[in-house]
């Protein structure tokens, strides 16, 4: 039996998604500008922070996303 995703497991899939988009971003600009900086840069430093952060909070998301979560709604009992 198929089960249908919640809107928030929708919502978690997206922004996984989106976060790894950000961490290619961040890891991109991590590379050009590492040039220029050398390596006790802060800011080269924070743009490595910022790709590790998105890469590993799209792991977790899109996880959840994609998670097979069943129903915790209560089943009415039937009247006797």
């Amino acid at each position: 039996m198929t089960k249908t995703k919640g809107m928030l497991q929708k919502v978690s899939l997206v922004s996984g998604y989106i976060s790894f988009l950000l961490a290619v971003i961040s890891g991109i600009t991590w590379y050009l500008r590492d040039g220029t900086g050398g390596n006790n840069d802060p800011v080269s430093a924070s743009l490595a922070a910022m790709a590790f952060f998105f890469f590993c909070v799209g792991i977790v998301l899109i996880v959840m996303g994609k998670a097979d979560i069943p129903s915790f709604k209560f089943n009415k009992p039937e009247d006797k």
